[in-house]
């Protein structure tokens, strides 16, 4: 057996954050932002949102479009780098919201790549028996890892969750294969460095905002174009396709130089790049399950259709998933 996507869903919070916003917090306008990362507006959670909530709320829309029932649910896989807490994870504050009691549940961090591993993870299960049907998430409150006073990084990030439905379909169908890779040497790229049992949380720690997420940009844009493109390739070759083969081209919604670049480097007509990031920003982990459930719901591709994800994060990771819809 193999596994395909039966149910989307997504939730970005109601409050937005425009470019406009962000100039009265740090040196920054908007034509330089549209300029350099094609975002306009991103969302925010209220303070006191867990990310559970946002994930509940995504994971109650993919199951009403699967029609399955939250008890139905075998496993629950949450890729997320901002928890609700560090214990327990995410996945079992979703789970216990939903009141999926049969599922066995689980938190992923592979930061923007997060809901490509996860997607991974559950459709490895799924082919092993262990689960029939399985709830994935990418969710991530990003804004309270943000330093507003950094304009390199805070322009870029936003709040949101999406999810997906899986279940067992004959092998040839839905996923055809996922590829994973990382490189712990580069590590410094894209970092949170407070928190940990490195630099656990003290009043000092704090203080010298090391609890905000800090980023080489030039560095790791070269690094997000090359490996992106790389890994697609590999999942249309693994498979026997070319990229003329794919109706709709899905990456991470990082940023639309980045985004730009990789559909340039792999000869993807802009067309069948679906690019969101204008209005939700970078959403780490969530943002191809929001972009995949978009498309959906705009009709960008239909049954049959061949649909390749692609993510790069920190860590670093970065991977793709090709998949029949």
């Amino acid at each position: 057996m193999a596994s395909k996507i039966i149910g989307l869903g997504m939730y970005a919070p109601p409050k937005k954050m425009t470019n406009a916003d962000l100039e009265k917090l740090v040196e920054t306008n908007d034509s330089w932002i549209t300029e350099r990362t094609g975002i306009k507006s991103r969302r925010i959670a209220e303070l006191g949102t867990a990310n559970s909530d946002l994930g509940q709320f995504a994971a109650q829309k993919a199951l009403a479009d699967a029609g399955v029932r939250p008890e139905e649910i075998d496993l629950i896989v949450v890729g997320t780098c901002t928890p609700d807490m560090p214990i327990p994870s995410t996945a079992c504050f979703v789970q216990q919201k939903l009141g999926a009691r049969n599922a066995f549940a689980m938190d992923l961090n592979a930061a923007c790549s997060g809901f490509i591993y996860s997607l991974s993870v559950a459709d490895a299960l799924i082919r092993a028996g262990r689960a029939k049907k399985a709830l994935v998430l990418g969710s991530e409150i990003l804004s309270s890892v943000t330093d507003y006073t950094d304009r390199s990084t805070c322009i870029l990030f936003g709040d949101g969750s999406g999810a997906a439905v899986l279940a067992e379909c004959p092998e040839g169908e839905g996923i055809l294969s996922c590829h994973l890779h990382s490189d712990g040497n580069l590590w410094e790229l894209i970092y949170c460095p407070g928190g940990g049992t490195v630099n656990p949380l003290t009043p000092d720690l704090i203080s010298r905002k090391m609890i905000y997420l800090r980023m080489q940009g030039n560095d790791t844009f070269k690094h997000a174009v090359t490996k992106m493109a790389d890994v697609a390739m590999k999942a249309l070759s693994s498979n026997g396709y070319r990229v003329e083969d794919v109706a709709l081209f899905i990456p991470h919604q990082a940023n639309l130089r980045i985004v730009n670049a990789v559909g340039k480097r792999l000869g993807v007509a802009p067309d069948r790049v679906f690019v969101n990031l204008e209005r939700y920003g970078n959403t780490s982990a969530a943002s191809i399950p929001i972009a995949l459930a978009e498309a959906k719901a705009q009709g960008r591709f239909r049954s049959g259709d061949l649909v390749l994800l692609v993510a790069f994060g920190a860590g670093l990771t970065w991977g793709s998933t090709l998949m029949r819809m």
